[in-house]
């Protein structure tokens, strides 16, 4: 029996789940990424609190996301949320990618969060 997109989501998100954990010297990126919109958190598991986060939908960059495709309005996100990490002092992370695949629109975020100054 094949299984869904949905459930192969689930498996892989777990998978990466079991080995990338966030500390508080180094937190964890983790991005959702929905059908029109993208999100992104930087989390520190061990006190369970989210440190910063951006999205598509944040008035801060909403003037700049008219006529951009998807992925580039993911390089913004990107962007944003390295800005507003470093801002709270953290400049090394741990990258989530949320059980999607590394392409596209998250590979986007990571490499502009990456040019923003955040060290993977």
């Amino acid at each position: 029996m094949a299984i869904g997109r949905r459930e192969a989501l689930k498996r892989r998100h777990h998978r990466v789940r079991k080995k990338v954990k966030g500390a508080p010297d180094r937190p964890r990126l983790c991005v959702f990424r929905s059908l029109n919109h993208i999100y992104a958190q930087v989390v520190d598991d061990s006190s369970g609190q989210t440190i910063a986060s951006a999205s598509d939908l944040d008035a801060e960059i909403k003037a700049d996301l008219e006529n951009k495709t998807k992925t580039e309005r993911a390089g913004l996100v990107g962007n944003l949320v390295a800005k507003r990490s470093q801002n709270k002092g953290i400049s090394q992370i741990v990258f989530d990618r949320g059980g999607c695949k590394y392409h596209g629109r998250v590979k986007a975020l990571a490499d502009s969060a990456r040019e923003s100054g955040l060290r993977f």
